[in-house]
């Protein structure tokens, strides 16, 4: 018998850095009230669906999101995981791409800003998601994060698609985790922000 795991991945709310467009990485930036209320509305759509556990990163502007989740679904259990924390960006963090040119030029990505490195990202948040499906096999799980590490996990459990697009704030993506060949069902899904307050 197979056991199929399935993972759901929402990016966190907005935040205030987010609409500058500042590099938040690991900087601990919290949730704007227009991140509030998104995180709401995908907690009512969350709510409605049968999820056994959430996941979220310790970082506030996930964790915020996570904990709004969690009110909507009583009894469920909340787990803080700081290997699904943002990409650490270096020297980048809390800078506008207008302030890197003019502070290290126009070809600044080609310098050394102390980026985490892929290896040392896949590393861990495989080992955490290996963990999960282990501990929660056959269950329904959330896992609340950031945009640029959930893309780097996507293309780590389904291999031969290449996602390069940007996820927006509280979209929803699912993985089906199989033996053979993991599955997406639902890429970038902010359906739920579409919704008028009174549908």
């Amino acid at each position: 018998m197979v056991v199929l795991t399935i993972i759901g991945f929402v990016r966190h709310g907005v935040t205030a850095w987010n609409k500058e467009g500042r590099a938040q990485g690991s900087s601990d930036v919290p949730l704007d009230e227009e991140g509030i209320e998104m995180a709401k509305r995908v907690a009512d759509r969350l709510s409605k669906e049968p999820w056994d556990v959430i996941y979220t990163s310790h970082l506030q502007r996930a964790k915020k999101t996570a904990e709004i989740i969690a009110e909507q679904m009583p009894g469920i259990e909340l787990v803080e995981d700081a290997r699904l924390r943002e990409i650490g960006g270096g020297k980048i963090e809390g800078t506008t791409e207008a302030e890197r040119v003019e502070k290290w030029g126009k070809d600044w990505k080609l310098l050394d800003m102390g980026f985490e490195t892929h290896k040392a990202i896949v590393s861990r948040g495989m080992e955490s998601i290996e963990e999960i499906q282990q501990k929660h096999a056959g269950k329904r799980v959330l896992v609340v994060s950031h945009g640029s590490f959930i893309k780097h996990m996507l293309n780590e459990l389904i291999k031969d698609n290449g996602y390069e697009q940007s996820l927006d704030n509280t979209s929803l993506t699912i993985i089906e985790l199989k033996d053979d060949k993991n599955l997406c069902h639902l890429f970038n899904c902010t359906a739920h922000l579409q919704k008028t307050a009174e549908s």
